[in-house]
This record gives structure tokens, C-alpha cells and sequence, in this order.
């Protein structure tokens, strides 16, 4: 899209890219309209030498093509919900509650002591100052825990109204639950979900919700881990 193509490329930028692009420009601009949280939280990458020892840590350089798949996915999850819902099957949906009252107080007066004022319904904006990363991290902190439910309360963080998992980066058991479902509702053929599934659901959500919690936090203490002893 930067105009540097190969014999791969070439052929694809103009009936395939260039659209792309355009298709991605209206999207955002309708994300921008919405103001869902934008954290532009970095992500640490950790390099392994071929010993398994720590190379060194890094922060990718995210660039607007990420956004790009990133935007496209989120609107594929949204489809995905639209459409089972419309066909009134049963689906888990990922939903994000909106912050406790208790926890806005306390961002209220944390944003506070840096000048910043938090007024029901308004924007924050850090972006460029110098304690950017610091109020982006207290933001996320005084976020509800996003879940796996049956039951649609919508995604507070993306500000969407009806929003299921059925293309993460990882493969998530819940978007195979979201395939499945789809392939029963639209008569796709084999490997529907099941009648006893549909009605197992809560107990399938809060199951792979606890899954989740678990593998975050092992990531977490692994990354943790690896960064203290490279520094020592």
C-alpha cells in the first residue's frame, strides 16, 4: 500500500488492496465515531537466544496494517453475533461490563492529581503526555473483567452492542462454540453444536472464562520471570 510491491503483490493492489484500504478508512471513521477505549498500551516481545535465555526485550512497532486486520476482525465478531442472534440460536457472547463506581471514583481522583478531570461521559485524553503510559495503565485497571456469558450485556470497552468471539488471534475454544453454532443455524453441513451444548452453555462460558483468567496470569508471571532475571 506504500507503493513498494513485488510480482506477488503488484497484480493485487489496485482490485485488492487499495479497496481494502478504502473499506478500512470507513471503518475506522465509524470507530472514531463511536470513542470505544483506546489503551495504545506497548506490548513487550521477548527474544529468546536458541539456548532459551533471554536476547533481549522489544516493543513491535505497530503499524496502521495492524489496525487494519484488527478493525476487520472486530467486525467479523460483530457479524457473527448479528447473525446467530437473528436466528435466535444460542451463542456465548464476550461481554465487558462498565467500570464499578467505586473504581471511576478512584480513577476520577488518580486523574486528579495529574491536572486531568474525568466527567461522566467524557473523553479522556493522554496521548503525548508525558504520563501517557501511567494513566493508560490506570484506565485498564479500573476496567470490569471481560467474560465469555450466554447472557448479552454488551462490550463496554469496544462500545458495541452485541459482540462474540469467532476469530481471535489465538484459537479460543469459545470461537469454536461460535462456529459451531453457526454451522447448525445456517445449515452448513457436520460438526453443528448440540442440543445439550445450547443448554450447557453458562456452565460452558463461566468454564472457559475461569480457562482464561488462569492462562493470562501464567503469561503474565512468565513474562515477569523472564524480564526480572535479564535485568539481574
Amino acid at each position: 500500500i506504500d507503493g513498494q510491491t513485488d510480482e506477488k503483490t503488484g497484480p493485487l493492489l489496485e482490485t485488492v488492496l487499495k479497496p481494502l484500504w478504502n473499506a478500512y478508512v470507513v471503518l475506522k471513521r465509524e470507530r472514531d465515531r463511536r470513542h470505544p477505549l483506546d489503551l495504545d498500551m506497548p506490548e513487550r516481545k521477548i527474544l529468546l537466544t536458541p539456548e532459551g535465555k533471554v536476547d533481549r526485550v522489544v516493543t513491535p512497532e505497530r503499524l496502521d496494517a495492524h489496525r487494519l486486520i484488527e478493525e476487520f476482525m472486530i467486525q467479523a465478531n460483530v457479524a457473527a453475533a448479528e447473525t446467530l442472534e437473528k436466528r435466535r440460536q444460542p451463542l456465548i457472547f464476550r461481554v465487558h461490563d462498565q467500570p464499578s463506581l467505586a473504581k471511576q471514583e478512584v480513577l476520577r481522583e488518580f486523574l486528579a492529581t495529574l491536572g486531568l478531570s474525568l466527567a461522566r461521559g467524557a473523553a479522556v485524553r493522554a496521548a503525548g503526555q508525558p504520563h501517557q503510559i501511567m494513566v493508560n495503565e490506570m484506565v485498564l485497571r479500573s476496567q470490569s473483567q471481560a467474560i465469555y456469558s450466554p447472557e448479552n450485556i454488551g462490550h463496554f470497552g469496544l462500545n458495541l452492542l452485541k459482540y462474540a468471539h469467532f476469530t481471535s488471534p489465538i484459537r479460543r475454544y469459545a470461537d469454536l462454540i461460535v462456529h459451531r453454532a453457526l454451522v447448525a443455524s445456517l445449515g452448513l453441513g457436520e460438526g453443528d453444536i448440540t442440543a445439550t451444548e445450547d443448554a450447557e452453555l453458562d456452565s460452558i462460558a463461566a468454564e472457559i472464562s475461569i480457562s482464561e483468567r488462569r492462562a493470562m496470569a501464567a503469561e503474565r508471571e512468565t513474562v515477569d520471570r523472564l524480564v526480572a532475571h535479564h535485568l539481574a
